[in-house]
């Protein structure tokens, strides 16, 4: 094997993705506008949940539940009759509407237990769950609070003294930025690979790879390389300039340590995507396929859910992915600025799959080739 073949194959990937547009939109908007909106839009995040509120009572108590509710959970609660109500929830104009009956505050000092319709759009399912429990607390707390004419909490029995670590606003978007460019990471290792061999079986061009003193283990490792770099660099620069920069998202830990685990994961995944595009016999077969391996892959390794709420044996079976072991690591080292002392097993864990899964691909590739 030669080095120089093994480069000048890499820079001759670097020019076939920088002729395919799709690619690099798909890379542009992987790193960016994606990273951004996963932050922004976590779906079980309430924020800005429209309210309407039917005031029949008019009384002193209403006031202060109408008052009670205002951004960043919910928006300024707009009053309206009772005809309408059900009007702008089929419209989808409310998410929440709170109808209080006439003569509530006087049922209420009676001792009478009166009751209080919300009606909520269940279409909207992750704010109408949350947000439910929202406005059941909030409606509680101010009657409570009218009821015993005095305003504020009582002192609990026990004082818990809560000290965050690693984000201490505790800002779920932080969550949603950084698992986003993990998963950037493996998606477009496995992909771009996959695509440039796909790319080159329906141009014609691996037959003249075939004629040229070259062998398939300088093919494969000039395609890893170049796209590994890509990835790379792609996923340097959303950190610095997405995460860090546009979202103020804090990274704890060293920057070059997660990019030297990142490079192992990214061993490992385009050798998985050489694989996938030998076993696919066009683009569209490569894309399904993609999809009954990827989506796995990122529900299963602890990106989305903690692993310790999975099953036993569905954790131990995840331990031969490379994305688990990345996680753990990208976790570790972001949020938490661990060291290396710290995350040492998850390196060598990378690099005996990435090792194990060049060799299998290599051998798939070689089968292909012949």
């Amino acid at each position: 094997m030669r080095m120089a073949n093994v480069l000048q194959l890499g820079i001759k990937e670097l020019r076939g993705l920088a002729r395919d547009p799709m690619l690099l939109v798909l890379i542009v908007y992987a790193f960016t506008l994606s990273v951004y909106t996963a932050s922004t839009a976590m779906p079980e995040t309430l924020s800005r949940a429209t309210i309407a509120i039917v005031d029949e009572d008019q009384s002193p108590v209403s006031s202060r539940i109408v008052s009670a509710f205002y951004p960043p959970y919910f928006a300024l609660p707009e009053l309206i009759s009772p005809y309408e109500m059900d009007r702008r929830m089929d419209a989808g104009t409310d998410t929440f509407a709170l109808d209080i009956p006439p003569d509530f505050q006087r049922d209420l000092l009676a001792g009478r237990s009166p009751a209080i319709q919300l009606n909520v759009d269940a279409t909207r399912m992750s704010q109408a769950f949350t947000g439910s429990g929202y406005v059941q607390s909030i409606v509680s707390g101010e009657i409570g609070e009218f009821l015993d004419r005095y305003r504020g909490t009582s002192a609990p029995p026990v004082d818990l003294a809560l000290r965050a670590r690693f984000n201490q606003s505790l800002d779920k978007g932080w969550f949603g930025a950084v698992t986003n460019v993990i998963s950037s990471i493996t998606m477009l290792s496995i992909v771009l690979t996959g695509a440039a061999l796909i790319r080159e079986r329906e141009h014609g061009t691996i037959e003249h790879l075939l004629v040229m003193p070259i062998t398939p283990t300088e093919i494969m490792l000039g395609k890893v390389w170049s796209m590994g770099l890509v990835v790379l660099l792609a996923s340097s620069v959303a950190l610095v300039f997405v995460v860090q920069g546009v979202l103020k998202v804090e990274i704890n830990g060293s920057m070059a340590l997660f990019l030297a685990g990142a490079a192992l994961q990214l061993f490992a995944t385009t050798s998985m995507g050489i694989f996938l595009a030998t076993v696919a016999g066009s683009m569209p077969q490569f894309g399904l396929l993609l999809m009954l391996v990827l989506l796995p892959l990122q529900v299963l390794s602890g990106g989305l859910t903690p692993r310790e709420s999975m099953p036993q044996i569905l954790q131990d079976v995840m331990l031969a992915a490379p994305n688990t072991h990345f996680v753990i690591l990208a976790q570790s080292v972001l949020f938490r600025g661990a060291g290396l002392d710290v995350v040492w097993p998850q390196f060598l864990a990378l690099i005996a799959i990435g090792v194990a899964l060049f060799y299998l691909a290599l051998g798939r590739f070689r089968a292909f080739l012949r």
